[in-house]
C-alpha cells in the first residue's frame, strides 16, 4: 500500500478540495495522511502559501495548489 501526505490548512478551500478529491480515489490504492502545517512551525515555514502540497511518503512533491491526476498516477506506479 502506498502512502501519500497532504500538507495544508484547515481553513484553505484549495486544501479541502484536494483532500476530498484524494479521499474519493483512495479506496485500496493509497493511504492519505493529512498534515495541518499550522501545527508545526517548520512546516509552515517550508510550505507557507504553497499549500496544498501532495507528496509521497518520502515527502517528494507530486503536485501543489491543484490535484495533478497525471502526476498522481505516475507516483502510484
Amino acid at each position: 500500500m502506498k502512502y501519500l501526505k497532504l500538507f495544508g490548512r484547515e481553513y484553505c478551500s484549495l486544501c479541502l478540495v484536494m483532500r476530498e478529491q484524494l479521499l474519493a480515489q483512495s479506496a485500496g490504492r493509497f493511504e492519505l495522511l493529512w498534515i495541518d502545517i499550522d501545527d508545526v512551525d517548520e512546516l509552515e515555514a517550508r510550505y507557507g502559501e504553497l499549500v496544498p502540497v501532495l507528496t509521497d511518503a518520502d515527502e517528494v512533491e507530486i503536485c501543489h495548489y491543484h490535484l495533478d491526476q497525471t502526476a498522481l498516477e505516475s507516483s502510484l506506479r
